[in-house]
């Protein structure tokens, strides 16, 4: 399949809502494009000075047009997919493209590991003091927070590529237990620091038994 492209140094998760602000002209040309025709693009990721894997984008809505052309859009994001050509400039487009191929992805997590992994981003949010939107459906809704857990970019786009569920969920496991062991040292850290300079009250010892 041919995809019209937009590179960005970010990822979006099948599922996800996306917010972007177009106010470069070979993106404003992209967009009048695809909206006349099926309203799909690719973002491919770029990192590590190349692009590879990207995910496929459906043109939702434009949200707002200013006066120099700039536009608020709404995307939603669909599938996975790996570059298989890209070429910078298209039939005499400003904007590139390329032909990709979709990479398939297996549910195969079971409801026992995916109740686990929403566990542990709740305990996250309640070390961080703050609320996390984590349903108790047994659904992993994976772009709603996927975002907000520590993630490095680097992180991200070996989950983006991960066509198993079941390893997804051992990737995130271990990222979020280690995430809350360090929160929960440093409440640790904080509280030791927090008694410093206090008045300390210590219970006299008896040394009438005790021998040298």
């Amino acid at each position: 399949m041919w995809l019209p492209m937009f590179p960005l140094e970010s990822i979006f998760f099948p599922g996800e809502t996306v917010h972007l602000h177009i106010f470069e002209d070979r993106y404003k040309e992209l967009i009048s494009d695809v909206k006349g025709g099926d309203r799909l693009f690719g973002t491919p990721v770029y990192i590590s000075e190349k692009i590879e894997v990207g995910t496929e984008m459906k043109l939702e809505g434009i949200r707002k047009t200013y006066l120099d052309g700039k536009l608020d859009i709404v995307c939603s994001a669909l599938r996975v997919f790996k570059i298989n050509s890209f070429q910078n400039t298209v039939h005499l487009k400003k904007y590139a493209g390329g032909g990709v191929s979709f990479l398939a992805y297996h549910e195969d997590g079971s409801d026992a590991d995916i109740i686990e992994v929403l566990q542990l981003v709740a305990k996250l949010y309640e070390l961080m003091g703050t609320a996390v939107l984590v349903n108790d459906t047994g659904n992993l809704d994976l772009h709603l927070w996927v975002h907000k857990i520590g993630l490095s970019l680097a992180q991200e786009y070996l989950l983006l590529q991960m066509d198993y569920e079941s390893e997804r969920l051992r990737f995130l496991r271990a990222h979020l237990r280690n995430m809350i062991q360090v929160l929960v040292q440093v409440d640790r850290a904080k509280e030791m620091i927090g008694m410093n300079g206090h008045f300390k009250s210590f219970d006299p010892l008896d040394f009438k038994s005790f021998k040298f």
